[in-house]
């Protein structure tokens, strides 16, 4: 176990550092947006949430081509993994580039469609537009995140996150307010600022992948040019259950959030402040279900059941220890954590409760994503699909009912929420422990169908 852990944090360390860089660094733009108007706050709000949606889907389908390649890699066939490789390139950058010109040409048809209050649309489509040439980038950059991760080489990512977050708040500081000679630009600063920060953190990345020499998974720009559009829809095959799930995973969100609605503003608050608590556990086990997935599909490109399971083992015991000290912390220090966001006595009063259920919730929430990670792995991506279909009408139908029948309220929706990502790891859990069972009876049948063979011989 110790040498899987050591595999593990290697791929999943610097992932971790960048993330949690990203928070911080969303975080402060946050801050200085608020200190222009709660109207502005609104406006980005409306703007970006669409917008990071459609990005988080490239990503999402990024992932098949991680499943393909770290396969691949394990199999030991590196022409096979450049040439899924270089199809994705090719492919991510066109899809990339259509998002670009809809968020630059036409961001109002989707903010009609949100129902964005006229008073704000205006500065959301100023954000939007000077936000959109982020598009051009997704495509590329996440096709490079694919290819460090197989590659084990995620490193780098820290000094994306660094020059990235930095950048950020210092341009953030000079475009909205209108700082050493700069005009105040308000929202378009702020979505400018995004911009540059992540073109020099792009930049970075890349001269790193083009300079650097033991990286024999990167294809070159013939492969590139070459790439055939095959294995593009191959990839896809793959990562479309991945972006469903996402998509059906925030569905059920959006619909909680309603809900409470329902209940009162308050609720709806209370959620989403220990959502926002909460979140920064979720980033760093969900770095450690990035690796997972690629470690797992290099395993079974090497056909090592074992080696799967171990890492599978190995991961959910790092996510178990982050689940623990935060549950800790939570108890610890409820109090004083919910105090940074709210100076409301109500909430502070039953702030250990709510933190307590939070941190219970990790669990269940940890292992669905490293089980989860270890079934896309070995090629199943449409299992967590179906399981994350399941949880979705399971916590719509029980919320609807608890809520417009039964008048229940918002502890009753958190205990809600852990049973649903309880009942779903148990799903996962069983889900990948009889692919490996199964796994393991065919490979040992090979193995004593070749002894046969031999003795044959």
């Amino acid at each position: 176990m110790n040498k899987n852990i050591k595999r593990i944090l290697a791929i999943a360390i610097p992932i971790m550092l960048s993330n949690l860089i990203s928070q911080l660094q969303m975080m402060i733009d946050r801050v200085f947006i608020g200190r222009l108007s709660l109207e502005s706050m609104s406006a980005v709000g409306n703007a970006s949430t669409p917008m990071w949606t459609t990005m988080s889907a490239i990503f999402a389908l990024t992932t098949g081509a991680t499943i393909l390649v770290s396969q691949a890699y394990g199999a030991k066939e590196i022409e096979k993994a450049k040439k899924t490789l270089a199809s994705l390139f090719k492919y991510n950058n066109a899809l990339g580039i259509i998002l670009f010109l809809f968020w630059f040409i036409c961001p109002q048809v989707a903010f009609n469609l949100m129902g964005v209050d006229e008073s704000i649309i205006g500065m959301s489509i100023d954000y939007a537009r000077y936000f959109a040439p982020i598009f051009i980038l997704t495509g590329g950059g996440a096709s490079i995140s694919c290819m460090l991760q197989v590659s084990q080489k995620t490193q780098i990512m820290i000094w994306y996150g660094v020059s990235r977050s930095v950048a950020n708040v210092i341009l953030d500081y000079v475009m909205i307010f209108g700082h050493f000679g700069f005009p105040a630009m308000g929202v378009k600063g702020a979505a400018l600022a995004t911009t540059i920060a992540e073109l020099l953190g792009d930049a970075i990345v890349l001269i790193y992948v083009l300079t650097t020499k033991d990286l024999e998974l990167r294809p070159s720009l013939s492969d590139i040019l070459r790439a055939k559009f095959g294995l593009f829809v191959e990839t896809i095959k793959y990562g479309a259950p991945a972006a469903c799930e996402d998509f059906a995973w925030n569905l059920g969100n959006l619909y909680l959030i309603a809900m409470l609605n329902q209940v009162s503003v308050k609720a709806a608050g209370i959620h989403s402040i220990v959502f926002g608590v909460e979140v920064m556990a979720v980033v760093l086990v969900s770095s450690i279900g990035t690796a997972t997935l690629s470690l797992s599909g290099f395993e079974t490109g090497k056909k090592s059941v074992k080696g799967v399971w171990d890492v599978v083992l190995s991961s959910a015991f790092l996510s178990w220890a982050i689940c623990a000290v935060t549950l800790i912390i939570f108890v610890i220090f409820p109090g004083q954590i919910l105090g940074l966001f709210t100076v409301d006595k109500e909430v502070l009063a039953a702030a250990g409760l709510y933190l307590l259920i939070a941190g219970l919730d990790l669990f269940p929430k940890a292992g669905n994503m490293i089980f989860g990670s270890g079934i896309k792995g070995y090629g199943e991506p449409s299992w967590m699909l179906k399981t994350q279909l399941i949880g979705t009408v399971f916590v719509i139908t029980a919320s609807t009912i608890m809520i417009t029948q039964l008048h229940m309220g918002i502890m009753e929706i958190f205990i809600l929420v852990v049973v649903d990502e309880t009942l779903r790891f148990v799903l996962n859990y069983a889900k990948l422990n009889h692919i490996r069972r199964k796994s393991g009876v065919l490979e040992n049948s090979g193995n004593a169908a070749d002894q046969l063979a031999r003795k044959c011989v």
